[in-house]
């Protein structure tokens, strides 16, 4: 304070010249000087334990919220994991679904290509095994049984030489219709297990996005969570930075009152000195006043007599 006085000024200074009612003045206001600082720093000290209640009341929040943030950044990687391992089944299912689609592409094109060759030979066959079976032994039946000219024999052996390259070409055709319907029902078994695993893959594609989707809801919430936290955080800050203000002016102020004090004292000496010399003045001069009235003989109060006894004026003399 720009009126603090250290000890060792009021100490040196000559306080000799001042009268009673200056020295009176002077405890006066250093007493007011001192009560203001006091004052002041009880309310310095109200204001900082309003700041320190408020700065437990923005860590618990803050706190609370981080805790928070980190149980929802717990929770989004936990679902990112789960989506990682849940990708990591889709590709594998999606490679046995390509193999299944290899094995159902190689076999569309193989019954492709048999039904090419069992076309061909229907069409060299004109004809069912059983129609050209039929056909075949009546011929043979009639070049065995009955005497023809060898004209007719030939033509009829030309005949089941044709029926029999016919024959053969229908027998090949069935066979080759019986390894197309073998295809036929081998693909529909792989293109059943192809559905069921599109249906696996399409399930754990769907169960990957939902956990995408939490895990996004969680981070996007943990973010939001944050700025509140920083934002009490941010208050913290400002609460220290105001408490450091403020215990600033705590030290000054002690040093104030503990100075003021000081003074005080030294006046409060030299005022008690003052008012000593006072009474004793008048008390001489009542004692001088006393001895007067004993030369003269003349009336004396008790208060007389007590002063002159007490200064030796006045002796009495014990006889044993």
């Amino acid at each position: 304070m720009d009126n603090d006085v250290s000890t060792e000024e009021i100490a040196t200074a000559d306080l000799s010249d001042l009268n009673e009612r200056e020295l009176k003045n002077k405890v006066n206001e250093l007493r007011n000087r001192i009560e203001k600082s006091e004052r002041q720093l009880s309310s310095v000290f109200k204001e900082l334990k309003n700041h320190r209640t408020d700065i437990d009341e923005l860590k618990e929040k803050r706190d609370s919220l981080n805790q928070q943030v980190r149980e929802r950044v717990r929770k989004a990687q936990e679902l990112r994991k789960k989506r990682d391992g849940i990708n990591d089944l889709i590709s594998e299912y999606k490679g046995k679904r390509s193999s299944v689609n290899s094995k159902t592409q190689g076999l569309f094109t193989g019954i492709a290509e048999l039904k090419e060759k069992r076309d061909e030979y229907n069409r060299l066959s004109h004809g069912s095994v059983e129609s050209l079976s039929k056909a075949y032994l009546a011929e043979l039946e009639t070049f065995f049984d009955k005497e023809l000219p060898l004209a007719v024999e030939i033509k009829i052996y030309q005949k089941l030489n044709d029926l029999g390259k016919r024959l053969e070409s229908a027998r090949k055709a069935n066979e080759l219709h019986a390894q197309i319907q073998e295809s036929y029902t081998e693909s529909k078994e792989i293109h059943q297990e192809g559905d069921e695993l599109h249906e696996k893959i399409q399930a754990l594609s769907d169960e990957s996005q939902a956990c995408h989707l939490e895990m996004l809801e969680n981070f996007k919430a943990a973010d939001e969570i944050r700025k509140e936290a920083n934002m009490y955080h941010a208050q913290l800050t400002d609460k220290f930075s105001s408490i450091n203000a403020i215990k600033e002016k705590i030290d000054p102020l002690k040093t104030g009152i503990a100075n003021a004090r000081k003074e005080l004292s030294l006046y409060l000496d030299r005022l008690k000195e003052v008012q000593l010399a006072k009474d004793e003045n008048k008390v001489s001069q009542k004692h001088s006043t006393a001895r007067e009235k004993l030369q003269k003989n003349a009336r004396m109060s008790l208060e007389d007599l007590k002063l002159l006894i007490e200064k030796g004026d006045v002796k009495f003399n014990s006889k044993e």
